[in-house]
């Protein structure tokens, strides 16, 4: 009965590990295709790359195509076709508050190798693969629009933070974000998030985000580590946008209007944090044009000038936004463990060990950045991960950070 009973537990653990090597080669997009499915695939891709000026290559391995700015995806939305936008465009800036405190930045436009980047009046797409496209049809539902009923704290009560074990898809929060208030009338916000590269596998990922939203309009920017995105495991940059049915990461699918020809989305960071060691960090807004309504990407301490979404794609964030949360993102498929987030501990009060999102910053319906004095928090599994929001004194300045992080299932080291 006993040999029965291993006999049984041996055939139950070699089927396990064939399920899971299954689905490790499915998230590779090493999947068998049939005539019908291949051909829908190239359909794409010729929808997806457009007609290259120039190929350029970064120093990591990555292909981009400097596409002529007229030509891009975005303007293949139906809601763009009579769009009168330019290379040179620039938005009306509202008096952004600056970042003081000299940080080291991870720069985004130093990745490119021996022979440049792209040319004026081009923007750079990624190259997007075969094997891109098959990976990403398991790319999961987007993340939770509303979540307010789960927040577990605020200024006013510091003392506790509950775990909170509502559905949430997958995926777990470690943020910070203006209190819930339908009448509030934000025209966007800011933050210098720290970059790190917690460990992920297989369809799990990890991301820090600055999150823009009214209803079901949601703007996102930030780094992720995203293999079923990506098919690798670098920390990127992102934006991703999500609207009534549709959600897209980058330039996936039409609506981000690229107007840099140095900065591309989807790029590896040319530095990340070591905990206890160095802290490199990005300086990310999202910000409303006072004149023309559209929503710009700005990256940098000089506020450059990235992208936008054009106003005429959102039904409510046509308008203001209600709601701006910062903070860290964890995703794990059923029967998957939590992933790693942020600098992949807990934190503890110090920025140099602790992952995080300094100098957050929202703006008034007159497009002027405000001062933040009140917050809530959500830390949806407190033995996963944990959010702090403090302000810390560093050399004569103080400012305010959301600390987050933890291990997700995995034992700190």
């Amino acid at each position: 009965m006993n040999e029965l009973r291993m006999h049984q537990r041996i055939i139950r653990q070699n089927l396990l590990v064939l399920c899971l090597l299954l689905s490790y080669n499915g998230v590779q997009g090493e999947k068998k295709l049939s005539k019908l499915e291949d051909m829908e695939l190239e359909k794409q891709l010729k929808l997806l790359n457009k007609p290259a000026i120039k190929t350029v290559k970064t120093k990591y391995g990555d292909v981009y195509d400097c596409v002529d700015f007229y030509k891009q995806h975005a303007f293949d939305h139906p809601l763009l076709k009579d769009h009168k936008f330019h290379p040179k465009m620039k938005p009306t800036l509202p008096m952004i508050k600056q970042n003081s405190y000299a940080s080291t930045t991870s720069r985004l436009s130093t990745i490119w190798s021996k022979d440049g980047g792209c040319p004026s009046g081009t923007v750079p797409i990624k190259r997007i693969t075969k094997n891109d496209l098959i990976r990403q049809r398991d790319m999961p539902p987007p993340e939770p629009a509303n979540f307010d009923h789960e927040f577990a704290g605020s200024n006013n009560n510091i003392t506790e933070q509950k775990a909170s074990y509502m559905p949430s898809y997958g995926y777990k929060r470690a943020m910070a974000k203006t209190p819930k208030d339908p009448n509030a009338k934000f025209t966007g916000g800011g933050m210098a998030a720290s970059v790190y590269n917690p460990h992920v596998e297989g369809k799990q990922h990890s991301a820090c985000r600055l999150r823009i939203q009214k209803g079901s309009d949601i703007l996102q920017t930030g780094w992720r580590v995203d293999p079923t995105l990506y098919g690798d495991n670098k920390t990127r940059f992102f934006v991703h946008f999500q609207t009534g049915k549709t959600h897209c990461f980058n330039v996936l699918c039409p609506g981000f209007v690229q107007v840099n020809h140095d900065i591309p989305l989807d790029t590896s960071f040319d530095h990340i944090s070591q905990r206890g060691v160095i802290t490199w960090e990005i300086i990310l807004y999202i910000y409303k044009d006072q004149v023309y309504k559209n929503w710009w990407v700005l990256e940098g301490q000089n506020y450059t000038l990235v992208g936008f979404w054009p106003h005429a794609i959102f039904t409510e964030l046509e308008g203001f936004a209600t709601n701006v949360d910062w903070g860290g993102v964890a995703y794990n498929p059923p029967g998957v463990p939590e992933p790693p987030m942020g600098s992949s501990y807990f934190p503890i009060e110090n920025s140099t060990f602790d992952a995080y999102c300094r100098s957050i910053a929202v703006s008034n319906e007159e497009g002027d950045s405000v001062g933040i004095y009140n917050i809530v928090w959500l830390t949806e599994n407190i033995f996963a991960y944990k959010v702090l929001f403090k302000t810390l004194l560093e050399g004569s300045n103080s400012f305010t950070y959301v600390l987050y992080g933890g291990p997700g299932n995995s034992p700190q080291v």
